[in-house]
């Protein structure tokens, strides 16, 4: 019950409740220009993933930049005149950029063998396509059967050519990197002195304000080089990719989901309280509720610095959505007071309405809640921030309904107001007639629903390609599918080998092995041996044979160029060694240095796998290149490492599962518990988590027998639908026991129900599942899915609370024996 203090302050003070709140919406107002959006990879990783620093370390020792692809597929033949000036016009208009560090074209390609001059002539003298003295067709043929650069600037088909544009290096957001992970492993490892973490969180806040900075750079950028594509577009195709691009179109993607879905669930919801209520009073008080909630959500997400991610970008309308399920059950049911008992007061109407709500509403609200913190046993950070951010949106949702809305409802509703009877609703009727007749038609369904719940979430994967997360209208999805099919795939992995430390020895078979002068043993051209250009051929080779595998770049694409040039003839210890210490440092920094690190006794060979590939799995095949490289091709354990982008992603997928089963047990369990603390029955307990398991359940076997795979978004459906539908059971059985204490009759008790509570069910419910639909909208196809199958398992979670669940009661009969 609520106290005294509650009614003398909200109740009889509703101007001072009003005066106090519209300071508090002023104040988070101001904060809510701090309110931030983040669409970095970042938020695309699992926390904690040593995998991550693994792959810095690579593209720190690699030289590895941010860079830009475009794909160019000219209406005549690249090495026509006029398409051979037009890609030159291109990229000098992307050169001249301040931002660009180089843009490697097909153009600006080495041609070593449409020359007869002697090789170290060739090396440093060389020719491009874009030389006048240089015989086209035949510099062509040897671009496109070139081993490095096939499939890298050039398709197989030669029809299609990429662009490959290398930011400048930013110097500053490496280092407050690196400082930050310095700080952060010595964390983990030791407890940071006071000094420390204070330098710790002046580095976070101070890197927080320059990637803000960085990305309102990115984005100009993007709209910098897209302007220039817009005007070299009339006689090509042009399409933009790479990760910066992906980053600024899914923060662009971010922004229009949240407009899109609050104006959409906004619409409906108007429409949604006119067909309840039929009054324009009753439209503006729940949206009122609605607009304080997050408008002062946004306020504390800004004063915070947390940042929305496309997982949290439709947190607005969530907020929007389960705000207005908690108006509409405290406002049905202070019309039902009004209409059954005209003579109380306007104020004590408000009062008993706030009363008998306030606990079924906190139990709603603590479930729901429950269902949100189970996301933050994941080890997903955008999906751990959207569990929090829900957390604190529904705790101000509760706030707010059980200030504004009862004291909206003293200021502006009258003594006189007039309450029309609204009849019956038809839909309630006959779930109700359904429930006390049809026994075995409910069980049958129940039965087979379970059934084929089982069936489908034993079917459930997390195998998921990156591409697919977008519609196929984007310019993301156009972009990465071209690259995938004509340019030696998307997803990056590289295998580091590492060489052993050899004495020094006499063989026949190796010239360098018979150096034993220290300063010979030091010098970088001796590095090269038999025996590691055999390994790096192996595995490279073996690499190159994977359906799944689209380019492979390594030294030994190197060795193969350098082999064709030699007549075909291998290329012995000696030869290598001073043939890499003869190449141009411009030559040696773009095609050697990136594949073999001499002071780390280590080569790296990069491959891209082809994303769109259906039947690609990921966690199979990094298993198989990780067994075949040590059983097959004889490499030893602490010889060879895995890492890249394909690694992270598939952490991040594998976690998913375990996700999965995490968020469930927690809400599952949490639900129950809170079910036991507010009915203390644990038979009744049981009854009512058991139909919201079902539809839950049931939606995950649906997604299973679909074939759909699980991904950031989809995992999150199960336990958020069954801390959403639960409020349904919540408030059912806390009105049927309410009921059945007048009565003491089950059938009675249920027609009641279904009259009464039913409809603010269905009304809530239906708000509920068209208020997800509005997700449809989005580009972000994990977050479509989402929408759709969570607004089938409200409905779902609806036919059950209002068929299944009064069936249970009658046959169980948990609050006694009828009179």
């Amino acid at each position: 019950m609520l106290s005294n203090a509650y009614q003398n302050i909200v109740i009889q003070k509703p101007k001072l409740i009003l005066t106090l709140l519209f300071l508090v919406l002023l104040s988070f107002g101001y904060f809510s220009k701090d309110f931030k959006l983040d669409a970095s990879s970042d938020t695309l990783l699992l926390e904690n993933d040593p995998d991550l620093n693994y792959l810095r370390e690579i593209t720190k020792r690699y030289g590895s930049k941010d860079f830009l692809v475009l794909t160019y597929t000219p209406e005549k033949e690249i090495i026509s005149d006029d398409t051979i000036q037009n890609l030159t016009k291109l990229k000098d208009d992307i050169q001249n950029l301040d931002w660009v560090h180089n843009v490697i074209t097909i153009l600006d390609i080495p041609l070593l063998s449409s020359s007869d001059e002697p090789l170290m002539e060739r090396l440093k003298n060389f020719k491009t396509l874009k030389d006048d003295k240089v015989d086209k067709k035949r510099g062509f043929e040897e671009i496109i059967s070139s081993p490095v650069f096939k499939e890298f600037v050039i398709s197989d088909d030669g029809k299609t050519t990429a662009i490959i544009v290398n930011f400048k290096s930013d110097k500053k957001l490496r280092e407050f990197i690196d400082k930050k992970d310095y700080f952060y492993n010595k964390s983990i490892n030791e407890n940071l002195s006071i000094e420390e973490k204070k330098s710790y969180s002046k580095l976070l806040h101070e890197f927080e304000i320059y990637k803000d900075y960085s990305k309102k750079k990115n984005h100009e950028n993007i709209l910098e080089i897209r302007n220039i594509i817009k005007n070299h577009q009339k006689f090509t195709k042009i399409h933009l990719g790479g990760i910066p691009m992906i980053a600024d179109d899914m923060m662009t993607f971010i922004k229009n989901d949240i407009i899109v879905f609050g104006a959409g669930v906004f619409l409906f919801i108007v429409a949604t309280l006119w067909f309840i209520f039929r009054k324009v009073l009753w439209i503006i008080i729940p949206l009122n509720s609605c607009f304080f909630s997050v408008l002062i959500m946004m306020g504390l997400l800004g004063l915070l610095g947390w940042k929305v991610t496309v997982i949290s970008s439709n947190f607005i309308a969530l907020m929007l959505i389960l705000t207005m399920a908690m108006n509409i059950h405290m406002s049905v049911r202070y019309l039902q007071l009004r209409r059954d008992h005209p003579e109380l007061t306007n104020s004590d109407a408000v009062f008993q309405a706030t009363q008998k709500m306030f606990w079924p509403i906190l139990y709603t609200v603590l479930t729901t809640i429950c269902a949100f913190l189970s996301l933050i046993v994941s080890d997903i950070k955008p999906i751990i921030d959207f569990g929090w951010m829900m957390t604190l949106g529904l705790i101000t949702s509760f706030i707010i309904t059980f200030t504004l809305l009862p004291a909206t409802l003293i200021f502006l509703t009258k003594n006189t107001l007039i309450i029309k009877d609204e009849g019956k609703s038809k839909i309630t009727s006959t779930l109700s007639q359904i429930s006390q007749k049809n026994t075995k038609s409910i069980f049958t369904i129940t039965f087979i629903v379970v059934v084929l719940s089982i069936v489908g979430i034993s079917k459930l994967e997390v195998e998921n390609s990156f591409i697919n997360y977008f519609d196929e209208k984007t310019e993301i999805y156009k972009g990465m599918k071209l690259i995938d099919d004509k340019l030696g795939g998307t997803t990056p992995l590289d295998i580091i080998i590492k060489f052993p430390k050899t004495n020094i020895t006499t063989s026949s078979d190796d010239e360098f092995e018979s150096w034993d002068d220290e300063e010979d043993k030091n010098n970088p051209k001796y590095w090269f041996t038999r025996n590691k250009i055999d390994k790096i051929n192996l595995v490279h080779n073996y690499l190159d044979n994977l359906d799944e595998v689209g380019k492979v770049l390594s030294f030994s694409s190197i060795l193969q160029v350098a082999e064709q040039l030699n007549d075909g003839k291998k290329l012995d210890s000696l030869e290598l060694g001073v043939l890499y210490s003869k190449l141009p440092d411009t030559i040696k920094a773009e095609i050697v240095d990136p594949y073999i690190s001499i002071k780390d006794n280590e080569a790296r060979i990069n491959l891209r796998i082809k994303d769109s590939q259906e039947s690609l799995r990921r966690n199979q095949l990094i298993n198989k290149i990780n067994y075949d490289l040590e059983n097959k091709l004889g490499l030893k354990k602490n010889e060879f490492k895995l890492g890249g982008v394909l690694i992270l992603f598939n952490n991040l997928l594998q976690s998913l599962f375990k996700s999965q089963i995490l968020t469930l047990g927690f809400v599952m369990a949490g639900i129950f518990i809170m079910f036991l603390i507010l009915f203390r029955n644990l038979t009744l307990s049981l009854i009512g988590v058991v139909p919201n398991f079902i539809a839950a359940f049931f939606i995950l076997g649906i997604i299973g027998l679909l074939g759909i795979p699980l991904d950031m978004m989809t995992i999150t459906i199960a336990a958020i639908t069954i801390g959403i539908a639960v409020d349904n059971s919540i408030h059912y059985i806390y009105r049927f026991r309410e009921e059945f204490q007048k009565n003491t009759n089950y059938y009675q008790t249920i027609e009641k129900c279904h009259s009464t509570v039913g409809v603010a069910i269905l009304n809530t419910s239906i708000t509920i599942v068209f208020g997800f639909s509005i997700l449809y909208l989005s580009n972000f196809i994990p977050t479509i899915y989402f929408g759709i199958f969570t607004g089938i398992a409200m409905l779902l979670a609806l036919i059950s609370v209002l068929t299944l669940l009064p069936k249970l009661i009658l046959l169980i009969q948990p609050f006694g024996k009828a009179n």
